[in-house]
């Protein structure tokens, strides 16, 4: 009976942040049997590709975005400094990074056990992320590319 209402409450959440899309008039993809939506916005210098996913068995609201390129075989521990520097300023969030091919993924995640959740708590994870996101691809990509230093890198993120 549990595992009912579990997955009945997270069909409720998933209908809710569908609701939230619509109502900005976005485009997104439904895959209402996992529960699983993906959307694309486009930043100012980078489009980003958003999972939200609805764990129904842990109560979570997870919303990824992996960066559109990797960090170069040659730029990877440069790779992992520069996502723990940048996780390390946030206040909601944060970078996940895999050393062994250099794959840079925005993480937000929320539990609703329990809670009252409506659009204002979606609209913050959506805004949050693409903001975050939107602040940090292009310095993660200019390090990739040589043209900012790690140094340089943490000199701007903690400015």
């Amino acid at each position: 009976m549990a595992e009912e209402a579990n997955i009945a409450r997270a069909n409720e959440v998933y209908n809710q942040l569908r609701k939230v899309l619509d109502d900005r008039n976005w485009n997104y993809k439904a895959h209402d049997d996992d529960r699983v939506i993906t959307f694309n916005v486009q930043g100012e210098d980078i489009p980003m590709d958003f999972l939200l996913v609805i764990d129904a068995e842990r109560d979570l609201i997870r919303l990824l975005s992996r960066m559109p390129f990797k960090m170069s075989e040659e730029k990877r521990l440069d790779g992992a400094i520069i996502a723990c520097a940048a996780t390390y300023g946030l206040v909601n969030g944060g970078f996940d990074y895999d050393l062994s091919d250099g794959t840079i993924t925005f993480r937000l995640t929320t539990s609703y056990k329990d809670c009252v959740v409506g659009d204002n708590l979606f609209n913050y994870m959506i805004d949050v992320s693409c903001g975050t996101i939107d602040d940090y691809n292009d310095k993660f990509m200019a390090v990739d590319k040589g043209y900012m230093t790690v140094q340089q890198f943490i000199e701007k993120t903690s400015e």
